[in-house]
């Protein structure tokens, strides 16, 4: 995992004073890095039935639809709202400073389906709970959620505790 450490780049003071923003852009840059932290994610999920991968805007969808072409299974994105052509079905969250909102297709999954949650960082929580929630409005499990950053100290796993989590490095 220190390989992987060591492409998450700190950028103080962003977006916010006193905020030390994890940065993956330098992971993936390195396509032998990248191509690690994917494999690393969806490890623990081979041989498992998934049946999707669903990612947040936008980080999450680098990192969901690379593990979901690894797996061979759809990728669904779960989008800001207004972006998305079709029927939606939607969800509005809380955030530190407003809220926010996650939409999806209405024939995106259906009770059939076990999704994978992919994003790049597990900070609150917040993002990652509204997305478990709008999948399942739509009939779907939500088999685990993988992130490639998980942020300790903001106890983001605690609102996700009904659901399995996986996160590949840990400040």
């Amino acid at each position: 995992m220190n390989r992987l450490r060591n492409r998450i780049r700190d950028i103080p003071d962003f977006p916010k004073p006193g905020i030390i923003f994890k940065d993956i852009t330098p992971l993936v840059k390195d396509p032998a890095i990248c191509r690690l932290a994917i494999h690393q994610l969806l490890q623990p999920f081979l041989g498992r039935d998934i049946t999707a991968v669903a990612g947040m805007e936008a980080r999450g969808f680098i990192f969901g639809s690379l593990v979901a072409w690894e797996l061979g299974i759809p990728f669904i994105p779960l989008r800001k709202p207004g972006k998305l052509p079709y029927d939606v079905r939607s969800v509005s969250y809380d955030l530190e400073y407003g809220s926010a909102g996650l939409e999806v297709h209405i024939d995106a999954v259906n009770s059939d389906d076990k999704v994978l949650l992919i994003d790049d960082l597990l900070a609150t929580g917040g993002t990652a709970k509204a997305s478990c929630e709008l999948l399942e409005m739509l009939g779907a499990t939500v088999a685990a959620c993988a992130f490639v950053v998980e942020l300790d100290f903001l106890n983001g796993r605690e609102k996700l505790r009904d659901y399995e989590v996986h996160s590949l490095l840990h400040y």
